[in-house]
């Protein structure tokens, strides 16, 4: 089999979720830029991939996934490595709860409300909208309160072991992290803050979030 290609932003969130999962497997593989915010819009051949013009997406040999959660699952179970879901129903649940969080409530806050309200806009010299900033501060301190409760003693969010769970909130703490409130919002929540220092002492961690395109502007799924 040839190596998956990755279709995306090597600088979105959700793109950087499935690297950090194709890393930790071992998994070589080629992301192929795609601009979706290009001055003249989504590529119309990459809507043969994705139908509704998103990244990532994802081409295995012919087999085409969209959709960061069934792209991470699918990676997890189709390639050798360290397996990235719980076998336990119960945790595997919960795994799976913690990533609907993700996406339903923090990714909004933590990365429109707050990163990009503070950092992108500041960077264009575009006034920052404080009241949109004050809502997602304060939704973004009872939302990672909510998380912080999911680690466990091992310091995981699924059980003893790390998980997609992990992989999939790890892009969208780390650009919180990028905004000035960021570090005084996951110190309210010592647990949380644990698991941040332990996950970025992983390799993948070091090579992704440190790693080409971390200083380029951001972009959604």
């Amino acid at each position: 089999m040839t190596a998956p290609v990755l279709y995306g932003a090597d600088y979105s969130a959700y793109v950087r979720i499935v690297r950090l999962v194709l890393i930790e497997k071992g998994v070589d593989h080629r992301l192929q830029p795609i601009d979706i915010f290009s001055q003249d819009g989504v590529p119309g051949s990459y809507r043969d991939l994705h139908p509704f013009g998103k990244i990532p997406a994802l081409d295995h040999d012919g087999f085409v996934l969209y959709e960061t959660s069934a792209i991470t699952r699918y990676v997890d179970e189709a390639f050798d490595g360290p397996p990235l879901q719980p076998t336990d129903v119960r945790r595997r649940a919960v795994m799976n709860q913690v990533i609907g969080i993700a996406d339903s409530y923090l990714y909004p806050d933590l990365v429109w409300g707050i990163y990009v309200e503070t950092v992108e806009r500041a960077a264009r010299g575009s006034p920052v909208d404080q009241e949109r900033l004050a809502h997602a501060v304060s939704r973004a301190s009872h939302d990672l309160g909510i998380v912080a409760g999911f680690v466990d003693e091992s310091r995981w969010m699924a059980g003893p072991d790390i998980s997609l769970a992990d992989f999939h909130l790890a892009p969208m703490v780390g650009y919180l992290l990028k905004a000035p409130v960021g570090p005084e919002l996951l110190a309210m929540h010592p647990r949380l803050a644990a698991w941040w220092h332990a996950l970025c002492e992983r390799a993948s961690m070091v090579q992704l979030l440190n790693g080409p395109g971390e200083e380029e502007r951001f972009s959604a799924e």
